[in-house]
């Protein structure tokens, strides 16, 4: 029987399949599926969060309202209602906000505080008083006291009204003149031996006659005006006085209905106040209430009458609960806009106008929220017109007065309704992402004297025993509350583990529960395609697949590039200045990995190092940093003593876009020390990291999705066993990859390498050890350290010769000028 050969050992930077995944056990619960699992009320490790919403509960004052920051689908909109929920539950239930008509001032509502429940009895208490004026006033003022009493009033005002021009008549007939009544009214004729003469009879008589006549004539008729005006005064009278009768007779049956309803609300001195003054205006108002006698016509439509009449007496509930209930209100603004927010006032069309009143005042959510708590998406918020503006004044008030945004805005002239402010007492709970919160802080001085506490939500939360357990009940609560197939051990395990893996930490676990909620529903749709009675962990790594394939056409058009050699990348071989860096790109919600040609070139030159991208403006401002770092590095480790005299390019081949972030640093330090030592660098491996200026290495972003995207490639083309990856020690916590890549790395067919210093990496990428100073800072001889610094000493001095020489060439192009002839000395005169 033949022997296995062993396989080769592995380098001292080579992890173990086992340390590429962190499995979750379950150590301190035991369960067999969701079913057997309590639900946990909100989502574990916002204990931050829930402490800040509690403070600014228990603080009762002005200005202690929450902003609640984090990123989305931590479910911080659910916890924060679901807490606020638990704790109005305990609180006492608001007061009821009316709005009633104001005799007095008709364009100024009056605003009624009353106790919960009781806004619904008193508008049902002035309905039915309404209903029984409108039976009762009719049929008292169609009652035979009533009209015998108001027949009598009627003669006795028509005697006297008689008496009087009786009077004038007989005052005039002394004088020859009669008072006539003619349809047009009253006027006087001339008579002649008691009767009315004809105005050809007039003529005839003589003219000193006809001249007494007209002078008696003009005294009558200004004893007749005044008679008139005496008479008129009796009808006023007469009318006032039925007036009188009505009221009084009235005054028994409204007052009656009044005292019945003041005994319900006597301790309220409001509403004694108001129904005092609808008893005084029904008193005022009696004929309103009596129906057309017949054949009386009526100018308007009778539904319009009696809208108008009986309105006022209505009472316009705004906020009433239900006296039965128990807790403050919490009020969700799904639309904040500012008539749904502050309240808005209606009109309706009436006689081709529109016309409005207290009762189309209409409550806003912060009327409905009054007593309680309010939730409003920040972003809605601040999108809509004069909204936020209108919630800081307010806040900042602490008064609520329903206006129009004609009228915020000063737009309306026309009289409007000015409403009674109603005294509001609300905690205001804001939900948005930590940059809102910010940017609100930095740029509106008020944010912060009216939002003092802010609820920061985590992303992820410390992958403990005991915070796997509570994550199992939490997928236990949303199984259930979405009536989902319960999901047994092995699916709830990789929910945490793909939690572990959304947080890029296998010792951390993400807190996006939207991501969870959405997860759980396509798995409990393949079990229920596949008629079983329980989700698996098959199901769900099914569903997991599905999600990637849905959104991964980019991934797949990018690997089709490389393997048909439109995009070069090398699997096998080794090349001089020539890397596979790794880089990771996200387009919507899909992340993933692929490799990069990075290639450098060095030469003779004055220690610029020139990075294409960037030269381009295509090189992101962190992508600059690293590249500066990595000069810094090259210059200082080898260039200490003498001038660095390299001049190198780097370029990021086949690259169209941005290129930003500093997780390359480490790859184009190892190729620019490739590039120097003239050392091949082997095609097989990805590499990823950033560097310090001391070469060490530092964690970077994205490990899981790098190293599957590198592995993809060479997994398409053929595993090797000489090929893997690079990355940073510090991301060995971090590494949460697929069953594909574990599985290749079992087998020995695929490597994950982790270094701490650039000197590892190179040594892995060229074979050659890096090589380490001794006490006078000589590298061993043929290692990579000592081909580059013997490189960049050949380099300097090159330019050394190259200074010299060309100081040669200046003095020999330039020569130095002859020496002037001596002057003579001028001739003198004699």
């Amino acid at each position: 029987m033949t022997r296995k050969k062993p396989p080769p050992p592995l380098p001292a930077t080579s992890l173990e399949a086992e340390r590429l995944y962190r499995p979750s056990r379950f150590e301190t619960i035991d369960f067999r599926s969701t079913d057997e699992l309590e639900d946990l009320p909100g989502v574990p490790g916002q204990q931050r969060a829930q402490e800040a919403l509690s403070t600014a509960i228990d603080i009762r004052r002005r200005g202690y309202n929450v902003f609640v920051l984090g990123p989305a689908g931590v479910g911080k909109r659910t916890v924060a209602v679901e807490y606020l929920r638990s704790r109005a539950a305990a609180d006492p239930l608001p007061d009821d906000w009316c709005y009633v008509h104001n005799f007095d001032a008709p364009q100024r509502p009056r605003a009624l505080r009353l106790a919960a429940g009781d806004g619904a009895r008193l508008r049902a208490q002035m309905r039915g008083f309404v209903e029984e004026l409108r039976a009762a006033i009719p049929a008292l003022l169609d009652s035979d006291e009533f009209r015998s009493r108001a027949e009598q009033i009627d003669a006795e005002f028509s005697h006297r009204q008689e008496e009087l021009f009786l009077a004038l008549g007989e005052e005039s007939s002394r004088d020859g003149i009669a008072l006539v009544h003619t349809p047009a009214g009253f006027s006087f004729a001339p008579m002649r031996e008691g009767q009315v003469i004809s105005p050809e009879q007039y003529e005839a008589l003589p003219e000193e006659e006809r001249n007494r006549m007209q002078t008696r004539l003009g005294a009558l008729q200004e004893r007749l005006q005044a008679t008139v005006r005496q008479a008129q005064s009796l009808q006023k009278a007469k009318r006032n006085a039925i007036k009188e009768l009505a009221r009084e007779m009235t005054l028994s049956v409204v007052g009656g209905l009044t005292e019945e309803i003041k005994a319900k609300f006597a301790q309220i001195p409001a509403v004694l106040s108001h129904l005092d003054a609808v008893q005084a205006d029904v008193l005022e108002n009696v004929e309103s209430f009596r129906r057309p006698a017949d054949g009386e016509s009526n100018p308007l439509p009778v539904a319009l009458e009696e809208d108008d009449a009986f309105r006022r007496y209505e009472i316009n509930v705004l906020v009433g609960s239900d006296a039965q209930g128990t807790g403050a209100p919490v009020v969700v603004a799904d639309y904040p806009t500012f008539p749904n927010l502050l309240g808005r006032i209606e009109n309706v069309a009436r006689l081709g106008t529109l016309v409005t009143d207290f009762s189309l005042i209409q409550a806003g959510s912060l009327h409905r929220a009054n007593g309680g708590y309010l939730v409003i998406d920040a972003h809605k918020l601040l999108t809509q017109p004069l909204s936020w503006e209108g919630l800081k004044r307010v806040l900042a008030s602490g008064e609520l007065r329903p206006e129009t945004l004609g009228q915020s805005l000063g737009l309306v002239t026309t009289l409007a309704l000015e409403p009674e402010p109603i005294p509001i007492d609300v905690k205001v709970v804001l939900v948005g992402d930590r940059m809102l919160y910010y940017l609100l802080q930095g740029l509106d001085p008020e944010f912060d004297e009216l939002f003092k506490i802010p609820a920061d939500f985590e992303d992820t939360l410390e992958r403990t025993p005991e915070n796997e357990a509570l994550y199992a009940r939490l997928v236990a609560a949303l199984v259930r509350r979405s009536r989902l197939l319960p999901f047994d051990r092995s699916a709830v395990a990789r929910l945490v583990e793909h939690a572990a893996r959304e947080a890029e930490n296998g010792l951390r676990l993400s807190a996006q529960v939207e991501q969870v909620q959405d997860l759980l529903l396509e798995a409990d749709l393949l079990a229920r395609k596949a008629s079983v009675a329980q989700v698996t962990s098959d199901h769900l790594e099914a569903a997991l697949d599905a999600r990637d394939g849905r959104i991964g056409r980019i991934r797949e058009r990018l690997l089709d590039a490389v393997l048909q050699d439109e995009i070069y990348i090398d699997t096998t071989g080794a090349v001089a200045g020539q890397i596979n860096a790794m880089s990771v790109s996200m387009v919507g919600r899909l992340r993933f990995g692929h490799p990069i040609r990075l290639t450098a070139t060095t030469r003779l030159g004055d220690g610029e190092i020139i990075d294409i991208q960037r030269e381009v403006q295509l090189g992101g401002p962190i992508h600059s940093k690293g590249v500066m770092i990595l000069a810094s590095y090259l210059a200082s480790r080898y260039s200490t003593d003498r001038p660095h005299s390299l001049s190198a390019t780097l370029s990021f081949e086949q690259t169209y876009g941005e290129v930003d972030g500093d997780s390359a640093s480490l790859a184009e330090l190892c190729v620019l020390l490739s590039s120097l030592a003239d050392l091949p660098v082997a095609q097989g491996f990805g590499i990823t990291g950033s560097v310090n200026q001391r070469g060490v290495v530092q964690p970077i972003g994205g490990v899981n999705e790098k190293i599957e995207g590198f592995f993809d490639v060479c997994q398409a083309r053929g595993l090797t066993g000489s090929q893997g990856v690079i990355i940073p020690a510090a991301n060995v916590p971090h590494l949460m990859l697929a069953s594909r890549v574990r599985d290749a790395v079992a087998a020995r067919r695929f490597s994950v390498h982790a270094v701490s210093h650039a000197d590892e990496a190179i040594g892995l990428l060229t074979g050659t050890p890096a090589g380490e100073a001794n006490a006078r800072g000589s590298y061993p001889v043929g290692s990579v350290n000592f081909r580059v610094a013997a490189r960049l000493l050949e380099l300097s001095l090159m330019r050394q010769t190259f200074a010299s020489l060309a100081v040669r060439i200046k003095r020999v192009r330039e020569p130095a000028p002859k020496a002037a002839k001596a002057a003579k000395p001028p001739k003198s005169r004699s």
